[in-house]
């Protein structure tokens, strides 16, 4: 009897446990399940909490980038801006610099005319047949010119020329080269009796004139040209006397032994 009830629990114990394991089973099956899918959903939700972070950040460095492209671009206007101004200032520089070089240019001539027209009006130092003396300029240009005459052959010129000058500057250190050289115009002229009367201005009022040996002896040619030998001879006696170691000294002592 006893075992007949031992068994008969051993086979219900039996039967339960066979009912309670599978149970079991499912519901160990179900929490796996749902701690996955949670962990699932936590891991979904973080991975978009990291996109929505990660895009947060991709827009930051887009407007990062953006705002560096904006000062990139700035920047490249004002070098642009930069280059213009300095390109500009350049041309300035360098017409200012042209201006200048043209002002300067200016003053020079400017200061030349001055310098040269001062020298015209201040008196100048001139040396003639070893005479230093001062003139004035619109003398000195008065003989001048009557000598570039005389140099050139142009005794028409020159004669008169000199005549003038000898009217205007009767005081002139000029007065007796003048005087000289007027005589050797009017020779060349031939006009004999001026030519006479001029060279014997010269010899008076220059005796110790290195050219008064030379206005002798041509002043004997215009009276030989005069037909006039005895004046002739007495000068030159006269110019041999006075002047005996010169050439025209010399000179005379052969033309005078060809007098009659």
């Amino acid at each position: 009897m006893l075992l007949a009830r031992h068994m008969l629990r051993t086979v219900a114990l039996g039967a339960l446990m066979a009912v309670w394991l599978p149970a079991q089973a499912g519901l160990f099956d179900d929490e796996e399940a749902r701690k996955a899918i949670l962990d699932l959903r936590s891991r979904v939700t973080q991975g978009e909490q990291q996109r929505g972070e990660l895009a947060a950040q991709v827009k930051q460095l887009t407007e990062q980038v953006q705002a560096l492209q904006r000062n990139l671009l700035d920047m490249n206007n004002q070098n642009e801006q930069l280059r213009a101004d300095v390109a500009r200032l350049r041309g300035q520089d360098e017409q200012m610099l042209r201006d200048l070089s043209e002002v300067q240019r200016h003053q020079k001539d400017i200061a030349q005319n001055v310098d040269e027209r001062v020298r015209r009006l201040e008196p100048q130092q001139v040396s003639v047949d070893g005479k230093e003396f001062f003139v004035e300029a619109d003398e000195k240009r008065a003989y001048d010119d009557a000598m570039a005459a005389m140099r050139g052959g142009e005794f028409d010129k020159a004669a008169p020329a000199l005549v003038a000058f000898l009217k205007r500057y009767p005081s002139s250190g000029y007065v007796d080269s003048a005087r000289y050289w007027l005589g050797n115009a009017q020779y060349g002229l031939r006009q004999y009796k001026d030519a006479i009367a001029t060279f014997r201005a010269f010899v008076t009022a220059a005796p110790d004139n290195p050219r008064t040996p030379e206005a002798l002896l041509a002043l004997a040619n215009c009276q030989a040209e005069l037909k006039d030998n005895k004046s002739a001879k007495r000068t030159l006696e006269e110019l041999i006397r006075q002047y005996p170691k010169s050439e025209a000294a010399q000179a005379g002592r052969e033309r005078i032994v060809t007098l009659k």
